[in-house]
């Protein structure tokens, strides 16, 4: 659910302070809310739901799952996280006559919710084969997740990332990838996002949240920055991007 809502938000180039605004939750809630530290209220997810357009029913189904996973890994220590139920909410459905529509309608959510789940599985995935490389490379520059288990969804989470760009002669950089020449480009994730991310920044050219995944919001950052360096402007990071990037004056 968290990697939908971080997609929606991506998909409508937002801010957390534009969140905030929109739904009527604070930037710190939203903050908490897109990092997998608090689980987000049923309100929330539907106003982050209409706010990117999205079909809140499908989210909401989503959130329902989540709820029942962080009751059950949360009971046996501290209780529930802040702003999450003590307990999943189920909301009272309206009763409706029994008969072919209703057969249809548990027809067609079933059907949404496996594969609502499925792209979930797939994405938790790939985001936690990502995280553990960036740890690996960043050195102790972020503290270390939690203890994965099999009822603890945080690891799976995205988090974001701290920046300490460092000057080694005439060149910078930010603690998470040494690369001169890595061809990064629209969708990939990893160290190297996380590097170019922090040195786009150190640059005045802000990607959005430092969390090691290139949307569009990277992509957009790296256009302007080609142009502004004269490059060739193709949102794609290779060898004379990252020559550029580490050399940059800061802004």
């Amino acid at each position: 659910m968290i990697v939908r809502l971080r997609k929606l938000k991506d998909r409508g180039e937002l801010s957390t302070r534009q969140l905030a605004a929109k739904t009527g939750y604070s930037t710190r809630s939203w903050e908490r809310y897109l990092s997998g530290r608090s689980l987000p209220p049923r309100e929330a997810v539907e106003a982050m739901a209409r706010t990117g357009g999205d079909d809140p029913a499908r989210l909401l189904v989503l959130h329902e799952i989540a709820a029942e996973r962080w009751a059950e890994g949360r009971a046996a220590t501290a209780g529930p996280p802040p702003d999450a139920p003590a307990a999943p909410e189920h909301e009272p459905t309206t009763r409706r006559p029994y008969g072919r529509s209703l057969r249809v309608a548990v027809t067609v959510g079933a059907v949404a919710l496996v594969l609502s789940v499925s792209a979930v599985l797939v994405l938790a995935v790939e985001l936690a084969e990502a995280r553990a490389a960036a740890e690996a490379a960043r050195a102790g520059t972020v503290a270390a997740a939690t203890d994965a288990t099999a009822s603890d969804p945080a690891p799976l989470l995205p988090a974001l990332y701290t920046c300490r760009p460092e000057r080694t002669g005439d060149r910078w950089y930010a603690g998470h990838s040494r690369t001169r020449d890595a061809v990064v480009a629209y969708g990939a994730t990893g160290p190297e996002v996380i590097e170019a991310q922090c040195l786009l920044r150190r640059a005045g050219v802000s990607p959005g949240d430092v969390d090691g995944i290139f949307g569009p919001l990277t992509r957009r950052a790296v256009k302007r920055f080609q142009d502004r360096e004269g490059l060739v402007v193709d949102g794609i990071i290779g060898q004379r991007t990252w020559q550029a990037l580490r050399g940059a004056a800061p802004r």
